[in-house]
């Protein structure tokens, strides 16, 4: 297993200034690695058509029961996460939405969003120390 791993995005331009792409400890890359996996939709990697999560399906889909929703994205990024972050175990999902209210004084408009946060934990295989993402998107659209 590599030791080193890569703080993404890359910057391409320090290859053709014959500089060494920027590093990144363990941690950050599986945080990096997550954050794809959840911007990721099902097809858009050629490579492999099965990574990423629901969220983009969900994110459309009519909300009639927010547990049912949370449980559904929850096993989605959970398959996932053990599925294409190899470098955790134990790993645990929670997902948790809300409504969120903002104001716009200039438009005199208020807009009530759902938001998501999710928090992934486990541990890491190499040293067995825990491991803890946590983010929020806001949905319809998706944004973070």
């Amino acid at each position: 297993m590599s030791e080193f791993y890569y703080n993404k995005p890359f910057r391409l331009k320090s290859i053709f200034e014959n500089k060494d792409l920027e590093e990144a400890d363990m941690g950050k890359s599986i945080s990096k690695n997550i954050e794809l996996i959840i911007f990721s939709r099902y097809g858009e990697h050629r490579y492999n058509p099965s990574f990423g999560c629901e969220i983009w399906d969900l994110d459309f889909e009519l909300i009639v029961s927010e547990t049912i929703w949370e449980e559904k994205f929850r096993q989605s990024l959970l398959r996932a996460v053990e599925t294409y972050e190899t470098r955790l175990y134990q790993v645990e999902v929670e997902i948790k939405m809300s409504e969120v209210e903002k104001f716009f004084s200039v438009r005199n408009v208020t807009e009530i969003k759902k938001k998501v946060d999710i928090s992934v934990r486990g541990k890491m295989n190499v040293t067995g120390e825990k491991y803890y993402f946590n983010t929020a998107l806001f949905l319809s659209p998706l944004s973070s």
